[in-house]
């Protein structure tokens, strides 16, 4: 199988006169994978993914995207990507079908085929009894499912998404999700998925690339980074309802024991360590003491504690 990177950049850069939206990016995507773009709003996330469609021209560097150079065949490119904006981009003078069959024969799809390929979107996209209604009528989340369904009409190799579940309920969201898999884990799709949700990007994506202020500063799967970046851990304990103030107590004369909260009415006290080590300290502790201990559950850190580790990190730098 062909592991050739399906996204290659080098020192992509691309500056606004005085402000630099992508510094020095390098990033390469593999076939079949889906990658997470993080970053809060302003990082470089959209101007990245303009830059890699040809839409945007790089002040400095170079991008690699499906083996074509974005600057000089960007109109090539398009064609064998997909792409959906945070913001739907859908002509609302027209009926969903309409939308859907124009884009098709863009696209340059046989004309025996459209009738069948639009109609299954629909259909998928729970669109299907409002297909010859003018999108002008339709709800955001309406428009955005609209709007998903057109980029990934032609059946892309690769799918751009930036912030495909906005605005979109929990069914459809879930939907959505679905869909992300099927794409990269069925049919061998590569997913660029531009996301400020980070509990979306640890469940669907093989990988995270976190920017900030235009630079990546981590790239790596969710659980690679929380082991590099989050050396401590969070536990709860459960002890017995007379036990739990005492135990409160002595967990607050342990050094390196922090964020000490008793759940309102239960025996159930969580905390985090500043080290791993310091379980089997924690137990004695509580054993010598005559507390009983019912359980001790690790809480492995999230996606979203390491994200704000490396917020608060490079804010300290600026």
């Amino acid at each position: 199988m062909d592991k050739s990177p399906v996204i290659a950049t080098q020192g992509l850069t691309r500056q606004f006169g005085d402000i630099t939206a992508v510094d020095h990016l390098d990033l390469e995507v593999y076939p079949g994978e889906v990658l997470g773009f993080l970053g809060h709003n302003g990082s470089g996330k959209t101007t990245t993914v303009r830059l890699l469609n040809g839409v945007l021209t790089p002040t400095a560097g170079t991008a690699a995207v499906l083996g074509l150079d974005p600057t000089t065949a960007g109109a090539e490119l398009r064609r064998r990507t997909g792409v959906l904006t945070e913001t739907p981009s859908v002509d609302e003078r027209l009926t969903a079908y309409e939308n859907l069959s124009i884009y098709a024969e863009l696209y340059s799809m046989p004309k025996d085929q459209i009738d069948h390929r639009v109609g299954e979107l629909l259909t998928q996209f729970q669109l299907a009894d409002r297909a010859d209604d003018r999108v002008s009528g339709y709800s955001k989340g309406m428009k955005q499912r609209l709007a998903l369904a057109r980029a990934i009409l032609h059946s892309p190799e690769l799918l751009f998404l930036d912030e495909p579940t906005s605005g979109l309920d929990p069914v459809t969201t879930r939907m959505v999700h679905t869909l992300i898999r099927d794409l990269s884990g069925k049919n061998g799709r590569t997913v660029f998925l531009c996301t400020h949700n980070l509990d979306e990007a640890q469940r669907l994506c093989d990988r995270v690339a976190v920017l900030e202020f235009g630079r990546m500063v981590a790239l790596g799967t969710p659980n690679e980074l929380a082991r590099n970046l989050w050396q401590g851990l969070r536990l709860e304990l459960e002890t017995s309802l007379e036990h739990v103030n005492a135990t409160v107590k002595i967990l607050r004369e342990l050094t390196g024991a922090r964020d000490i909260a008793q759940a309102e009415a239960q025996p159930v006290v969580t905390l985090s360590l500043s080290k791993r080590d310091l379980v089997p300290q924690l137990v004695n502790k509580l054993v010598e003491t005559g507390i009983p201990l019912y359980r001790l559950t690790p809480q492995e850190p999230t996606l979203e504690d390491v994200y704000f580790a490396l917020h608060e990190k490079e804010e300290a730098k600026v």
